[in-house]
C-alpha cells in the first residue's frame, strides 16, 4: 500500500509577524461586494486605480524596447543607460558622494535585499511608527525583531529625535526614514535631516532613505534629499517609477548609494551578491527610466494640482467630522486622521466597510503610539468621489458614536 501523508505542511513560524493591512482588508470588501454593493476604496496607493495614466512618452520607451528585442535577461546591476540616468538624478538631487546605483523589481525589492544585505540575527535596525508595513514584513521575513521610532503628531509627524536616541543600541544598525512619510503626508525639514545624520555618524549607521514620492511635493515645498545632507554617512536612497511617474505595475524601483567609499564598500559587495542571485530587474521597462528622469515631466503639473485639490477637500471633511481630526499633509497622497473613539480603529475600518462601502486602513496597521487610533486615507480619487466617501464616514460617525 502506498505511504499517505497525514500531517499538513506548517508555515515558518517567523510569517505569523507578517502583516499587510492595506490588502488583507480586501476579504472583508469581497463579502461587501459579493452582496452586490460597489465600493468606494480609499485604501490603495495606485494611481493607475483612478485619473491617473502612465506618461506615453514612457509606454512607448518600454514598447520601443520590446520591438528592439530587449526581452532577455537585464545585467544584474541594471542597463548601462538607466544607471548613467540614475547618476544624474543624483547629482540633480544634491548627492555628490554617490557610490552605486542599481535597478530592482519595485523600490520593494531594493528594501528587501538592502536589509537582507545588512543584518544579521540579533541585529535590529530603527524604523518609523507608523511606517509602510512592507519594512516590519521583511524583518519578520528574517527573524528580525521591530525597533520602531515614534512620529509626533503635534509636531506635523517630524520623527522624534529623542525616542530614536533611546532606541539605538548596540546592536542596532541602520535607521529607516520615509520621507515624503507613508502614511502620514509628512515631509521632513533639513534641521530635522541634519539631527537624525549627526546620530548617524555617531553611532555607526546607515541610513535607508525612501523618497518615493519625492517629486509628489502638494504645497511647492521642496523634498531635501537625505545623502544631499550627509554626504559623508553610508546613505542608501530608494525611488522608483510606481508613484511619481505612475507605473505602479511595471514594478521598477533603485537604489542609490552614498558616503564615504571606505564606509559602504563591503556593505556594497554583499548588496551585489543577491543582485547578481536573482538574475534582473524587468528589462524592457528599464529603458523608461533615462526618458522619465531626463525627458518631459510635465504630468507633474497636472499630477500635483489634483493632489492639492482632493488634499485639500480632504483636510476640510476630515477637521469638520466629530471625533476626527488630521494634520495636513505635505508630499505624496495620504492622510493619516486621528480617531476620538472608545473602539479599536480596526473595528472602526471594518464597519465602515460593512455598513457604508467606503474603505480605508486602520492605523493599527501601520503602528501608531499606545492610547492612540488613526486610519489612512487615499486621497487619489476624483472630488466627487472623494466627497461622498466623506458623506459616507461622516454619516457612520454621527450614527456610531453620537
Amino acid at each position: 500500500m502506498p505511504v499517505t501523508q497525514t500531517q499538513g505542511i506548517a508555515p515558518a513560524i517567523r510569517l505569523e509577524n507578517v502583516r499587510y493591512a492595506i490588502r488583507d482588508l480586501a476579504l472583508v470588501a469581497e463579502q461587501v461586494m459579493a452582496k452586490g454593493h460597489k465600493v468606494l476604496p480609499l485604501n490603495v496607493g495606485d494611481p493607475n486605480l483612478f485619473d491617473f495614466e502612465t506618461p506615453p512618452h514612457l509606454i512607448e520607451a518600454v514598447h520601443q524596447a520590446m520591438r528592439d528585442g530587449k526581452n532577455g535577461y537585464a545585467p544584474s546591476a541594471g542597463v548601462p543607460e538607466a544607471l548613467d540616468a540614475l547618476r544624474g538624478e543624483a547629482a540633480r538631487k544634491g548627492i555628490s558622494s554617490l557610490q552605486d546605483v542599481f535597478v530592482t523589481s519595485g523600490a520593494s525589492e531594493s528594501v528587501d535585499i538592502c536589509l537582507t544585505s545588512l543584518l544579521n540575527p540579533g541585529d535590529n535596525i530603527l524604523t518609523p511608527c507608523p511606517d509602510y508595513p512592507l519594512y516590519s514584513a521583511v524583518l519578520a521575513k528574517l527573524g528580525i525583531g521591530l525597533n520602531t521610532y515614534y512620529l509626533n503628531e503635534a509636531d506635523g509627524w517630524q520623527p522624534e529625535l529623542e525616542d530614536i536616541q533611546r532606541k539605538i543600541t548596540p546592536r542596532t544598525r541602520g535607521i529607516v526614514l520615509i520621507n515624503p512619510n507613508n502614511p502620514t503626508g509628512s515631509v521632513c525639514s533639513r534641521a530635522m535631516l541634519e539631527q537624525i545624520a549627526e546620530l548617524a555618524r555617531r553611532h555607526n549607521l546607515i541610513i535607508f532613505s525612501d523618497e518615493i514620492y519625492d517629486k509628489l511635493m502638494i504645497d511647492d515645498d521642496e523634498c531635501i534629499s537625505m545623502a544631499a545632507v550627509a554626504p559623508d554617512v553610508p546613505t542608501v536612497t530608494l525611488g522608483g517609477m510606481s508613484k511619481n511617474f505612475l507605473a505602479p505595475g511595471w514594478r521598477l524601483g533603485w537604489s542609490m548609494v552614498s558616503g564615504d567609499p571606505a564606509m559602504v564598500k563591503p556593505y556594497l559587495a554583499g548588496v551585489h551578491k543577491l543582485l547578481r542571485s536573482r538574475l534582473s530587474a524587468n528589462h524592457p521597462e528599464q529603458y523608461a527610466i533615462k526618458i522619465a528622469l531626463e525627458g518631459s515631466q510635465d504630468h507633474l503639473i497636472a499630477v500635483r494640482q489634483k493632489l492639492k485639490s482632493r488634499r485639500d477637500i480632504t483636510m476640510d471633511r476630515c477637521n469638520s467630522i466629530p471625533h476626527i481630526s488630521c494634520v495636513s499633509p505635505r508630499g505624496a497622497f495620504y492622510a493619516y486622521p486621528k480617531l476620538d473613539i472608545a473602539e479599536d480603529d480596526e473595528v472602526f475600518v471594518k464597519e465602515l466597510i460593512l455598513q457604508k462601502h467606503v474603505m480605508v486602513v486602520h492605523g493599527s496597521g501601520f503602528g501608531q503610539k499606545p492610547g492612540t487610533k488613526h486610519f489612512r486615507i487615499v486621497f487619489l480619487p476624483d472630488e466627487a468621489t472623494l466627497s461622498k466617501a466623506y458623506d459616507a464616514i461622516e454619516e457612520f460617525v454621527r450614527e456610531r458614536y453620537r
